[in-house]
């Protein structure tokens, strides 16, 4: 160890759990890191930003700049999905050193004669360390520095910020301090970071009431899709579903003839975790609707329920991955009070936990060679964290592209684990998250802390396994506003189709989050084309999220000040503020309010002296306000929100105002 290293580096940031865990940034972003750098006296320090692609041979460096109370800063780009490394190196810069203190003898009316000639001895060693025309021209001030003629010049020339720029590109690091750790950085496509989901069952789209729907019938719903402007539609399982216990409709344990059950009770004699149930057709059948998705620009996301019905084959063949009861019998899934005994768990922790692991990472790995890149993942935290992290990182190495989304609605830090583990992106709170309060702390958290470095949020307003109260209760105008909230806090969203378009809000029973006749049981018959549906708001939004910059990613995320506590006010703006988006939403779904927003001008690029326009996406109305101060006022049985794109006033050179 080298000791006369004086330089200190500490307080390294973004760093997860102590450099365990990966940050994530999607391609093209920042990354900005800060450390604290300093050093023993009163000599001045340097620092770079360090960085490459993980297998690099060198590292690419960035200056770090001085923040305030000896806090640096610099930032690099990510250009390619795969994993990134960073560190910090920082010695004491002696030419800096001299040449502050040069400065101030120079201020102070002081011989600097003898100082001039330490000064080209300095440059001299830059230029040792420098080539070709940067050396020459190193010596060459060198050489001036020790001319013995009027020292006015040469002290100009030892203060000019060419001659301190170029020397600082070959500085004397041979006593650098290297920070300790190599920080890893995963980077994702940028569908990682912004996308819009939609779900809908298969089995549902038949164009014959009663009768199930196949693959062939959903890619009709492909198009329907894509017209509303979703990227990326979502299939609930679509394996082989097991007849052992199977439920009947609203959850019953009696069903009746024809009752297709749930598509989480994977498993038959057709086959399991690698089959298509063959009522939704052959596996051709899927490859051709996932051919006519990317034809329309959309992808296709499956979902991954690691469990088995009884009749799996892995029952019969794998007897030693399933938990066994003193009575002989297989463990069936429960929730207390819950049961669920049409589906059996897996057990992560088998002493035959290696060939489990292997078979369920090459479930992901088959359909990979089908066509999809894209996973929702079924309960992840009732499975081991160890198997997740060891399958993401084993399929993300073959296929750097693959985004898994986390389905954990569970306790936070369970949630921000398996986000650190590798999960792309995760589902939230959001679904429960109702009041100006509520929503104003929990995406101050998810936007504004730490917890932005690998928590990459997903926001549903509702699921087939979630009919939240507010839906309940306040009908068409509040899913109306869960939709703008959804899809304008986060960059990532979803809806579960159908059932939010057409407001269904019927629980199975009071104080139950379950829907009354829930698709998850029994085959449904949507009546997509009702003129009581979302759908024309649902494309209007999807259409500003694609159309504005701002709204494509979190971080910019800022709240502002209502004097109404139903009314919410919050913007996102582009890094460049050439883009802003200012959205206004009254959270009661039964009364008209109105208020007076205070904003943010600064955070919006705008200043007090002059109009600018908001231009609302959804009604495509125009104001001109001026201030911080304006009035909004907001009926939910017509639109419950406002989606404004800011417009700053511009004149031309022919006195010409327009708005940008």
């Amino acid at each position: 160890m080298e000791l006369r290293r004086r330089a200190i580096i500490s307080g390294v940031r973004p760093e997860v759990d102590c450099g365990r865990f990966a940050v994530k940034r999607a391609i093209g972003e920042a990354v900005p890191v800060e450390a604290d750098v300093f050093a023993d006296g009163h000599d001045a320090v340097a620092c770079l930003l360090l960085y490459k692609k993980e297998g690099a041979a060198a590292w690419e460096s960035v200056r770090m700049r001085p923040v305030v109370n000896d806090r640096w800063k610099a930032e690099f780009r990510v250009t390619e999905t795969g994993h990134y490394l960073y560190t910090v190196e920082a010695w004491v810069d002696m030419f800096e050193t001299w040449r502050r203190d040069l400065f101030k003898r120079v201020q102070a009316g002081q011989d600097v004669g003898v100082e001039l000639l330490i000064g080209a001895k300095l440059l001299d060693e830059a230029a040792a360390r420098a080539r070709g025309a940067d050396r020459d021209r190193l010596h060459a001030w060198a050489e001036t520095l020790r001319e013995a003629s009027d020292p006015q010049p040469r002290q100009s020339l030892a203060l000019q910020e060419d001659v301190a720029e170029l020397a600082m590109h070959y500085p004397d690091r041979h006593l650098a301090t290297r920070y300790e750790k190599e920080l890893p950085v995963r980077v994702d496509r940028v569908r990682a970071r912004f996308s819009a989901w939609y779900e809908f069952f298969p089995r549902s789209c038949s164009p014959e009431p009663g009768k199930h729907g196949t693959l062939r019938d959903a890619e009709r719903r492909l198009e329907y899709a894509a017209s509303m402007g979703f990227d990326v539609v979502y299939l609930p399982p679509i394996h082989p579903i097991g007849t052992s216990f199977r439920k009947g409709r609203n959850n019953s344990t009696e069903r009746q003839p024809g009752d297709p059950g749930s598509p989480w009770a994977i498993g038959s004699k057709e086959g399991g975790h690698k089959a298509i149930h063959p009522e939704l057709g052959t596996m051709a059948d899927f490859e051709h609707f996932v051919s006519k998705a990317s034809e329309l620009g959309l992808e296709v996301a499956l979902d991954i329920a690691y469990q088995c019905s009884p009749d799996h084959p892995y029952v019969a063949e794998h007897p030693a991955w399933f938990r066994m009861r003193p009575d002989g019998t297989i463990q069936y899934a429960e929730n207390p009070p819950k049961k669920y005994q049409d589906i059996y768990p897996l057990v992560f922790e088998t002493d035959d936990w290696r060939s489990l692991w292997d078979e369920l990472t090459s479930v992901i790995q088959f359909w990979i060679g089908k066509g999809i890149r894209i996973f929702r993942v079924d309960n992840p935290h009732t499975k081991a964290f160890p198997f997740w992290e060891r399958l993401i990182a084993d399929v993300q190495r073959g296929y750097p592209d693959t985004v898994f989304l986390a389905e954990a609605f569970t306790r936070p830090k369970v949630m921000y684990r398996l986000a650190k583990l590798g999960f792309t992106q995760s589902y939230t709170y959001f679904t429960w998250r109702n009041t100006k309060q509520e929503l104003t702390e929990y995406f101050t958290e998810l936007a504004k802390s730490d917890v932005r470095e690998f928590f990459r949020p997903n926001l549903w307003p509702n699921t087939p396994d979630i009919l939240p109260e507010y839906l309940q209760f306040g009908g068409r105008p509040a899913c109306a506003a869960r939709l703008v909230l959804a899809a304008t806090l986060g960059a990532n969203y979803g809806i579960y189709g159908p059932a939010l378009e057409l407001a269904e809000n019927q629980p199975r029973q009071p104080g139950s989050e379950e829907y009354l006749n829930s698709e998850k049981y029994e085959l449904r018959h949507w009546d997509i084309d009702n003129p009581w549906s979302l759908k024309e708001l649902i494309t209007r939004v999807n259409h500003a999220r694609r159309d504005n910059p701002a709204l494509q990613s979190d971080w910019s995320l800022r709240f502002h000040n209502v004097d109404n506590e139903m009314l919410i006010c919050y913007s996102k703006v582009t890094e460049d503020m050439s883009n802003a988006v200012l959205t206004v939403v009254n959270l009661d779904p039964s009364h008209t309010h109105s208020g007076w927003v205070n904003l943010d001008l600064a955070a919006l690029g705008l200043d007090s002296e002059h109009p600018y326009q908001v231009h609302d996406l959804l009604s495509d109305s125009r104001y001109l306000w001026t201030g911080s101060h304006n009035y909004v006022e907001l009926n939910p049985q017509m639109t419950p929100a406002h989606v404004f794109r800011v417009r700053r006033k511009i004149r031309t050179e022919r006195d010409f105002d327009y708005f940008l």
